[in-house]
């Protein structure tokens, strides 16, 4: 089978043709203001407010970081299918990492949206999510995009779930590439990044990664030959306090 058609590569092009046609004509309310001096021009927000122009790549970026807007949901929309391809191809800029990215989905509560606008969305996340495991050697790591799906919806449970339903040779590589980024922070009892959406339980999350990288992980990284050194730093997990650091294979972090 060509790469060309490949089956997640369709579902992504067909999840972002339909954000296209869903969100098309949308626009931020009449009465959306900004500050000029920390946004932009009143040039540049009447541009948001004229449906299907593409934005210039820096005014795209400012617009999905800005924290203020009086109606982000409505901003949000009118940006999403330009947005979700910048995010596609990795041309998406931000200061700390895509879960800057996920915090925009977030803040627009798009789960809150009308089915017809909700579901879109859902299966873009989805689409993207399928496509980067499955995908030989994806623009945006794995990783990345887990991070920015989690953020962007809350919770880590459906994003595992389908890891659990992938377990093919790339979605193992994706695991043991995730495992490596991940295992430094995760035995500082830390999540592996920031959460910036107030509503978001940070605890909860780091929990339930760890549950899953010890009950699930840690079987697929031994069933496809990761290193011994990769997995015992993942074993680690399971240990609190000083069992954890004085453990013959403590890699020696420090915090």
């Amino acid at each position: 089978m060509l790469l060309a058609d490949r089956p997640a590569r369709r579902r992504l092009s067909a999840a972002l043709d339909n954000l296209a046609v869903t969100f098309r004509g949308m626009t931020a309310r009449p009465d959306e203001h900004n500050c000029e001096c920390h946004w932009g021009s009143p040039e540049e927000l009447s541009l948001l407010k004229t449906p299907d122009v593409e934005l210039g790549p820096d005014l795209l970026r400012r617009t999905w970081q800005a924290i203020d807007w009086t109606d982000h949901a409505a901003v949000l929309r009118r940006v999403l299918p330009q947005f979700a391809a910048v995010l596609v191809a990795g041309r998406v800029e931000s200061l700390f990492g895509l879960e800057e990215a996920g915090y925009s989905f977030a803040r627009g509560r798009w789960q809150q949206w009308p089915e017809d606008h909700a579901g879109p969305v859902r299966e873009f996340l989805h689409a993207w999510w399928a496509h980067s495991l499955t995908e030989p050697d994806p623009v945006v790591p794995a990783h990345q995009v887990f991070v920015m799906c989690a953020e962007a919806s809350g919770t880590v449970r459906p994003w595992l779930a389908e890891w659990e339903k992938q377990t093919g040779y790339f979605s193992d590589r994706r695991l043991a590439e995730a495992a490596a980024e991940w295992e430094y922070e995760l035995l500082g009892d830390s999540l592996p990044w920031s959460v910036g959406w107030y509503e978001h339980d940070e605890e909860e999350m780091r929990a339930e990664l760890v549950a899953w990288l010890l009950d699930h992980a840690a079987v697929r990284l031994r069933a496809s030959g990761e290193s011994a050194d990769l997995q015992h730093r993942i074993r680690l997990l399971g240990l609190i306090g000083e069992d954890r650091w004085t453990d013959a294979h403590w890699p020696g972090h420090r915090y």
